[in-house]
C-alpha cells in the first residue's frame, strides 16, 4: 500500500495533538520576568500545581487560535480581494508581459534580483507579510518562463529567511535582542550586512539549481500535475502596458512604501498594511473603471480563493497556543540551555543557534523569542566565552533561517497557501537549503568566536 502524505491541514492538526500530549509529559514551569517582560536568568521553577490540559481544550484552542491570528487572516482576505480587482483591470497581465520582455531569457537574473531585494528589505526593516501580495504575480511569471510555483515561493521565502537570519537593522529582532543583551543598538551592522551577500548566493544557487532542472524537464517539478492556484495561471496573450496600468503599478508600490515607512517609524503592522491595500483596491477600481458592483464581485471572488489559506494560518497558530496554555515553553528553554555550559565557546555558539532554531517552532514571533531566550543566552555566553554580539547573531540565524520551514509560521503558511503548495512538498524543497544555511551559519559563528567579534 502506497503511503500518501496527509493534507497540510491534517498535518497541522496532528501537530496540535502532539503539542497537547507534550503538555502531559514535559514538566510545567516558568521563569520570572521583569517589567519589560524579559526572563530573569536563574529564576526557573516548576509549577506547584500541574494543570493537565484536556482533549476539550485542544478543540477550544482552535477558535482561540483563529482569533489570535485574525490580523494575518484578515490581511490575506484583503490581499486576495485587492489582487483580484487589480487583475480585472488588466494591470497584472500587462506587467507580466513587460517583465517577460526583460527577464524572459534571464531567469537566473530574476531569481537573484527577487531573493536579494527581499533579503535586503527583511534585513533592513523586517519585511515579511508585505511579500504576500507578490506571490501570485511571481507564480504566473515563473510559469510563463517554464518554471513552477515552487520556484516562485522559493524566491520569496529564501529572501525572507536569509534577510531575517542576517538582519542588519531589523527592528523586530536586532533592536530587541541587542537591547536585552545590553549592546549598542545596530552595533555590528556592517558585518551582518557584508555576510548577507554570501548567504543570499547560497539561497540563489539552491533555487536556481531546482528551477533549471524544471526548465529542462517539467516532470522534475515537485508540483508537477498539481493544479495552478487561481490567479497564478499566465494569460495566453499579454495586453499592452497603458497609462492606467502604470498608475495602478505606481499606486501599488506607493501603498507598499507608505506601509513599510509606517511599520519602521510608527509601529504599524498588518492592520495598517491591510488598510493601505484596501485603499489601493478602491484606487485601482476607479482607474480601471470597474464600477462598484464589478469591483465588489471581484473582491469577494479573490477573498474566497484564500479561505483555505486562512484556515491553515489559524490552525498553525493553535500549536504554539496549546504549548503556552500548557506552560511548557519555558521548561523547554530551560533544559535546552543547560548543555551549553559543558562545551567550548565555539560549539556553544553553534549550540545557541540550534537551540534558537528548535525554539522557533514553539515561539514563531521573533521579538517574543528574543524576550524569552536572550536574557538567558547573553549571560550564559559570558560564562562560556561567547560574546554577546555572537549570541545575538546565533539568535538571529536560529530564528531567521527556521522561519523558512516551521509550520507554526503564519506568514509561511500564508505564502504556501497563496501558491497552492502543500507543506509536505515545501518541506522537501526547503530542507536541503536550510541545512546549507545552517552549515554556513555554524562556520560563521565559530569564526566570529575565534576572531573575537564583539
Amino acid at each position: 500500500m502506497n503511503f500518501r502524505v496527509p493534507h497540510t491541514l491534517a498535518l497541522l492538526f496532528l501537530l496540535m495533538i502532539a503539542a497537547l500530549v507534550a503538555t502531559w509529559l514535559i514538566p510545567q514551569g516558568h521563569f520570572q520576568t521583569d517589567e519589560a517582560n524579559r526572563v530573569i536568568p536563574g529564576s526557573y521553577e516548576v509549577v506547584d500545581e500541574r494543570h493537565l490540559m484536556t482533549p476539550l481544550e485542544l478543540f477550544t484552542a482552535i477558535p482561540r487560535a483563529f482569533a489570535a491570528a485574525s490580523d494575518i487572516i484578515f490581511f490575506l482576505f484583503i490581499i486576495g480581494g485587492v489582487l483580484a480587482i487589480v487583475r480585472a483591470t488588466g494591470t497584472i497581465d500587462a506587467l507580466l508581459g513587460r517583465l517577460l520582455e526583460r527577464f524572459g531569457n534571464k531567469p537566473s537574473m530574476l531569481i537573484f534580483a527577487v531573493v536579494f531585494v527581499f533579503a535586503l528589505a527583511s534585513s533592513a526593516v523586517g519585511s515579511s507579510g508585505e511579500y504576500i501580495p507578490f506571490v501570485l504575480i511571481l507564480v504566473a511569471l515563473c510559469r510563463a518562463m517554464r518554471m513552477d510555483p515552487m520556484t516562485a515561493v522559493g524566491m520569496v521565502v529564501a529572501g525572507y529567511g536569509v534577510g531575517y537570519g542576517l538582519a542588519a537593522f531589523n527592528p523586530y529582532t536586532v533592536v530587541v535582542a541587542q537591547g536585552i543583551a545590553d549592546l549598542p543598538t545596530y552595533s555590528g551592522w556592517s558585518v551582518r550586512l557584508a555576510l548577507l551577500v554570501p548567504f543570499v548566493l547560497i539561497a540563489v544557487h539552491h533555487v536556481w539549481s531546482y528551477a533549471s532542472r524544471v526548465r529542462e524537464n517539467p516532470e522534475a517539478s515537485m508540483v508537477y500535475g498539481d493544479p495552478p492556484p487561481e490567479g497564478g495561471e499566465p494569460p495566453s496573450e499579454y495586453p499592452t502596458m497603458r497609462g492606467g496600468h502604470v498608475a495602478i503599478v505606481i499606486g501599488f508600490f506607493a501603498a507598499l512604501g507608505i506601509a513599510v515607512w509606517g511599520i519602521a517609524t510608527r509601529g504599524w503592522y498588518l492592520n495598517e498594511l491591510g488598510a493601505a491595500f484596501f485603499i489601493l483596491g478602491l484606487f485601482a477600481a476607479a482607474i480601471g473603471k470597474l464600477g462598484p458592483s464589478m469591483a465588489s464581485e471581484k473582491f469577494i471572488e479573490g477573498a474566497r480563493q484564500l479561505t483555505e489559506t486562512a484556515i491553515l494560518v489559524g490552525i498553525a497558530r493553535g500549536i504554539a497556543l496549546i504549548m503556552e496554555d500548557g506552560q511548557i515553553l519555558h521548561t523547554i528553554v530551560h533544559y535546552l540551555s543547560l548543555p551549553l555550559s559543558l562545551v567550548g565557546a565555539e560549539f556553544s555558539a553553534v549550540g545557541m543557534m540550534i537551540i534558537q532554531a528548535v525554539l522557533n517552532l514553539f515561539i514563531p514571533s521573533g521579538s517574543g523569542q528574543a524576550f524569552v531566550t536572550m536574557p538567558l543566552m547573553a549571560p550564559l555566553g559570558d560564562l562560556v566565552g561567547v560574546s554577546r554580539q555572537v549570541a545575538v547573531m546565533a539568535y538571529q540565524m536560529g530564528d531567521g533561517f527556521t522561519n523558512m520551514i516551521i509550520p507554526t509560521n503564519a506568514i509561511l503558511m500564508g505564502i504556501l497557501g497563496m501558491a497552492g503548495i502543500s507543506y509536505a512538498k515545501w518541506f522537501r524543497f526547503c530542507l536541503p537549503l536550510i541545512l546549507k544555511l545552517y552549515a554556513a551559519g555554524a562556520v560563521t559563528l565559530m569564526a566570529m568566536v575565534w576572531l573575537g567579534f564583539s
